[in-house]
C-alpha cells in the first residue's frame, strides 16, 4: 500500500530527512541544522471508551507519544477531528477540551487543525517537538546485553474491549483511562538523561508486535520473561474472557511466526502480548552497567520501569516462565 509513496520520495534525494518511510520509527525526522531536528508525527482514531473528555485526553497523549519515543520534547500541535453533524455540540466539545488540556499538561500548544464531518467520531493530533541530533531514540539503538524496560503496565486493549462489550467493571476502566491519559514525558526525559539510544512506545502492534520491530531494526533477539511483564489489575480476567480487539489477533498473525513460547504459556496469556495498546509505555534498552541507578532515578521521579527481559544476539522474540 505504501509503495507508490515510496518509489516516488527517493530518501537519498533528501538528505536532511533523518527518518522517513525506509525506517520503523515512530516519528519522521528532519534535521534543522548540525544539532538539532524537528521530529513530526501524527495519529488519531475512534473512541475507545465512553466518556468525550477522556477520549480527548487518551487521543492526545497517544498523539504526544511518538514524540516522546523519540526522546524529543513536543512543542506545537494541530487538531484533527471527524464529527459525525448529528453529535451533540457539548459531546465535541468535550472531545476537544480533552484533548486540549491534556497537550496544555505537556507544554504543548494547540495552534489549529482541520475538522470534517464523519459517521463515527475520530481524534488526534498532529505533533512536533524538538530533539537533539545526538541524543535521539530509535528503534535500531539496541545492543546485545541491554535491559529491556516497559514503563507503562499492558492489558488496555482487552479492558477498553471489554467495556465496549459491556462486560467492564468501572474501577478497572477507570484504572485503565489514568494509565492511558498518563504522558511519557517523564520516561523520555529519563531515557535521554541516561543516554540511551532505543526507545519504542507499545501502542497498535502490542509489546510483541513493537518489541520485533525493535529485534528487526538493531539485529538482534529479545528474551522476554513473562512473570516480570506488569498487568493492569484485571487484564488477564479479560484475557480468560477473550475480551480482545480483533486487532490482536492481527498482531499474533504477522508477528507470532518471530516468537517462541513456553509451553506454560497459555493462549489467554500469549494475546496479552498481542494485545493492542492505547497510549502505552515506552519499551526502553537500558545498559546493563546503567540499570541500577536509571531505576533509582526513575523512582526518585516516581516513574515506573519495569524489567522485563534483556537482549542477545540472534533473531525474534523468545517468551518464556521463568
Amino acid at each position: 500500500m505504501l509503495r507508490p509513496v515510496q518509489n516516488i520520495f527517493n530518501s537519498a534525494d533528501y538528505p536532511d530527512l533523518l527518518v522517513g518511510l525506509e525506517g520503523l520509527d515512530d516519528a519522521a525526522v528532519w534535521q534543522l541544522d548540525e544539532n538539532r531536528a524537528l521530529v513530526v508525527t501524527t495519529d488519531f482514531f475512534t473512541p475507545v471508551v465512553d466518556e468525550p473528555y477522556d477520549y480527548g485526553a487518551i487521543a492526545a497523549a497517544n498523539s504526544l507519544s511518538d514524540i516522546y519515543a523519540m526522546g524529543a520534547q513536543p512543542f506545537l500541535a494541530l487538531n484533527i477531528a471527524a464529527l459525525p453533524p448529528d453529535l451533540p455540540a457539548e459531546i465535541s466539545s468535550e472531545i476537544l477540551r480533552g484533548g486540549a488540556e491534556k497537550t496544555k499538561e505537556a507544554g504543548v500548544v494547540i495552534a489549529g487543525g482541520h475538522t470534517v464531518q464523519d459517521k463515527e467520531p475520530k481524534y488526534g493530533l498532529v505533533a512536533l517537538g524538538f530533539v537533539e541530533k545526538d541524543k535521539m531514540l530509535t528503534k535500531s539503538g539496541l545492543h546485545p546485553g541491554n535491559a529491556l524496560v516497559l514503563t507503562k503496565p499492558l492489558g488496555f486493549g482487552c479492558t477498553t474491549t471489554a467495556l465496549k462489550q459491556g462486560k467492564a467493571d468501572e474501577a478497572d476502566v477507570r484504572e485503565v483511562v489514568d494509565w492511558m491519559t498518563h504522558l511519557n514525558q517523564t520516561a523520555s526525559l529519563l531515557a535521554v538523561e541516561f543516554g540511551l539510544s532505543a526507545a519504542t512506545d507499545v501502542t497498535g502492534f502490542s509489546l510483541l508486535g513493537h518489541g520485533y520491530e525493535m529485534a528487526e531494526a538493531s539485529s538482534v533477539a529479545l528474551y522476554i520473561d513473562y512473570t516480570q511483564i506488569p498487568f493492569v489489575s484485571n487484564a488477564r480476567k479479560y484475557a480468560e474472557m477473550f475480551t480482545f480487539p480483533g486487532g490482536a489477533s492481527d498482531n499474533r498473525a504477522h508477528f507470532g511466526s518471530h516468537v517462541i513460547f513456553d509451553t506454560s504459556i497459555s493462549e489467554a496469556e500469549q494475546m496479552l502480548l498481542f494485545d493492542p495498546q492505547t497510549s502505552g509505555g515506552l519499551l526502553l534498552g537500558v545498559p546493563r552497567e546503567k540499570l541500577d541507578t536509571f531505576k533509582a532515578r526513575a523512582k526518585e521521579l516516581d516513574q515506573p520501569a519495569w524489567v522485563i527481559g534483556e537482549v542477545r544476539k540472534g533473531k525474534g522474540i523468545r517468551v518464556s516462565k521463568s
